[in-house]
């Protein structure tokens, strides 16, 4: 089972943040990092081609196809070649009022709201 998660952006995180605790600093961009992930991968699209969408959920049931792979070299599947990758770029973004909506059930966020975490700790 994979869950349908909703994604979201560092930035759109960090200006959830920045306006939950009124900061007025705002955020710098300073590029994408070597070797930085820009998305996360949760299934590929050969799942992708197997799975069945239980509306909140994919089921992906395990690979049975046997090791003779000669035939791939003369019919391939389709549906491997139509299916993508479910992704957290390819899947529902919180905008920057979900995202603080999200944050304010935290226990954490709460008590820090209430002023019962200090910072720098």
């Amino acid at each position: 089972f994979v869950q349908k998660a909703p994604a979201a952006t560092i930035e759109t995180l960090a200006k959830a943040v920045s306006e939950l605790f009124g900061s007025e600093k705002t955020p710098q961009i300073i590029g994408t990092r070597h070797g930085e992930k820009l998305y996360e991968s949760l299934l590929t699209r050969e799942e992708m081609a197997r799975a069945t969408d239980l509306e909140n959920y994919f089921v992906v049931p395990c690979d049975n196809r046997d090791l003779n792979y000669g035939k791939y070299f003369d019919k391939g599947q389709h549906s491997f070649s139509v299916a993508e990758d479910y992704t957290s770029h390819n899947t529902y973004r919180l905008n920057l009022e979900e995202m603080k909506s999200m944050l304010l059930v935290l226990d954490y966020i709460k008590d820090a709201l209430a002023g019962h975490i200090q910072e720098g700790i």
